[in-house]
């Protein structure tokens, strides 16, 4: 019996050296094998037989060494730590590539840049003033009104198509997503049948689900746990995704009928929304994570405009105003495309409703029933050099709406407090809630009849001399000069037309650099992380060949121990015989 059990003993080192030889080949042969976890043979003693027991000993012998298991070599936290890290990186990344995106529409570090066209506008203003009578003068107005409007329509509705074309972008992450969640689902399946018998692990089925559990990480914020029998279930954004059965589609509907944007939603649970967009994304929050986040919080919800910039005189309360920027600043603010095309449409209007207003002036009045409207003041108004001195023509239009109603009776309460029946125009004021009134990017044009004819052009005085009215052409370069708006509710100092563009332009390129910054930050770090995971999980072909040497002299080893007793017992059973 001793010496049968030494054979098996031998032949138990044969099998565990065999079975050791093959793990270190599969792990030679998948040294360059993205997403390969390197593999390693668990031994372990064998059954003991015990023979009696002594005051020094149990008196057991062994019978030999047992192969255990194949255990992956990872570290649960640094993978853990990488796709948090990796999924804040591709974040910030959508954010920088937006950035780059919106600056070269700008065209101010190549092509075409539209601060030559504010200052040829500015330029035209000047000449005008010097020769309101010229010919010459108005036409270069006109011309170069006519470049300013085409010029920002052009950079207004590049960024309106950079940010509906997200949503390809968008549709396709979604569409990966749920690929991903489909694929762990039949890996989950796959593993527990094959580790149903408790013999083996499928280690190269959790190398593939860990690789796709390390891209949806970077696609989306993500938890996960694995249960007993080598379930993995995970969760996004909080939500249930994979699960011991099923995998919870995602989908990519509109987010109103009237948008043309999307927004991931989960079917199973009635279209809901996939992420909350409310806050501003921040580390602090920890709400800075995923790609397709980066784009969605890039891209916004809609297509902005200045409305969407609180001004302090359109609050009654400090509090209202308050609660106004910090919505603001959540929504708006923490887009890189709605924040453009707000503060863009901001200097726009500033500068259409100045040269209009001076142009055509307004002067607010009280009707009999308390409310108050704004009709064209004619008393300070310019007219133009036709025949009929027409005042009232603006330089520039709404394509939907005139400029004022038609002369029509209206009653008011004049200074002493009286009644007084009155002939005006009324000025069709811009409704935030009606886009078509307001002078946005979109709905502006240069008028028609200005076009046709540049004596429409006010700039005569009203008082029956034929005398140009150089209180006018003064005021278009003194409004011009003057300060008209802060960039945002978080800046302080009001800048005129020329400074507002260039603090526009610094924040553009600012925010750019900061994305920048925490991009390649956080690229330092996920490679850190991957190159500490690396350390544990990469295989080395110097230490693999080192461990097939080892295992090929085992084997040697116990081959030997195996012919020793077999001639040992060759021996003994001759002498017997």
């Amino acid at each position: 019996m001793s010496s049968l059990g030494g054979l098996y003993i031998g032949v138990s080192g044969l099998n565990v050296s065999q079975a050791a030889l093959n793990i270190t080949s599969h792990n030679l042969a998948n040294v360059d094998t993205k997403g390969f976890v390197r593999q390693q043979a668990v031994l372990t003693d064998f059954n003991y037989i015990t023979w009696g027991s002594s005051h020094s000993s149990s008196m057991q012998q062994g019978l030999g060494v047992d192969f255990a298991t194949v255990k992956q070599v990872r570290d649960s936290f640094l993978d853990k730590a990488y796709r948090q890290e990796i999924g804040r990186e591709a974040f910030y990344e959508s954010q920088y590539t937006a950035v780059g995106e919106v600056e070269g529409l700008f065209g101010e570090l190549e092509g075409e840049a539209f601060q030559d066209t504010l200052s040829e506008f500015w330029t035209s203003l000047q000449e005008l003033s010097k020769e309101p009578d010229s010919v010459v003068a108005r036409a270069s107005l006109i011309q170069t009104a006519v470049t300013f409007v085409e010029r920002a329509e052009n950079i207004s509705t590049q960024l309106n198509d950079y940010q509906v074309n997200l949503n390809t972008q968008i549709k396709d992450q979604v569409n990966r997503i749920n690929e991903i969640g489909e694929n762990v689902k039949q890996l989950n399946l796959k593993i527990r049948q094959y580790e149903s018998t408790g013999v083996e692990h499928a280690n190269d089925l959790r190398d593939q689900r860990n690789s796709l559990l390390d891209e949806l990480g970077k696609i989306v914020n993500i938890t996960y746990k694995e249960n007993t029998v080598g379930i993995v279930t995970v969760n996004v954004e909080g939500v249930p995704f994979v699960t011991e059965d099923t995998a919870f589609k995602m989908d990519a509907i509109r987010i109103s009928e009237t948008s043309e944007m999307l927004k991931p939603v989960w079917v199973s649970h009635g279209n809901a929304d996939v992420f909350n967009l409310d806050k501003a994304p921040s580390s602090l929050n920890n709400n800075d994570i995923g790609s397709l986040k980066g784009l969605l919080s890039a891209r916004g919800y809609k297509q902005a405009n200045y409305t969407d910039i609180p001004n302090r005189d359109n609050y009654e309360s400090d509090a209202l105003y308050n609660s106004a920027v910090i919505d603001y600043n959540n929504k708006i603010n923490s887009s890189v495309i709605m924040s453009v095309q707000a503060q863009f449409d901001q200097l726009i209007h500033g500068i259409v409703t100045t040269v209009n207003d001076i142009l055509s002036p307004n002067k607010e009045v009280t009707l009999t029933d308390g409310t108050k409207v704004k009709i064209l003041d004619e008393e300070n108004a310019p007219v133009g050099m036709d025949d009929n001195k027409t005042m009232g023509e603006a330089l520039f239009n709404r394509k939907s709406m005139d400029r004022y109603s038609e002369a029509q009776e209206i009653d008011i309460i004049n200074e002493s407090g009286g009644y007084e029946t009155i002939t005006a125009r009324v000025y069709n004021v811009e409704d935030p809630t009606d886009n078509y009134s307001l002078f946005t990017l979109g709905e502006i044009e240069i008028n028609e009849n200005i076009l046709q004819n540049y004596s429409f052009i006010p700039l005569s005085s009203n008082t029956g001399t034929g005398d140009f009215d150089v209180k006018t052409a003064e005021k278009l370069l003194s409004e011009w000069q003057k300060p008209f708006a802060t960039l945002s509710p978080n800046t302080l100092t009001k800048n005129n037309f020329s400074d507002y563009y260039n603090s526009f332009i610094s924040e553009i390129a600012n925010r750019g650099e900061q994305l920048k910054t925490i991009s390649t930050n956080q690229a330092s770090m996920v490679e850190s992380i991957d190159n500490q995971r690396m350390a544990v999980t990469g295989v080395s072909s110097d230490e693999e060949l080192t461990n097939l040497i080892k295992y090929q002299h085992a084997y040697n080893a116990s081959a030997r121990y195996v012919n020793v007793v077999s001639e040992m017992l060759e021996h003994i059973i001759t002498k017997l015989s």
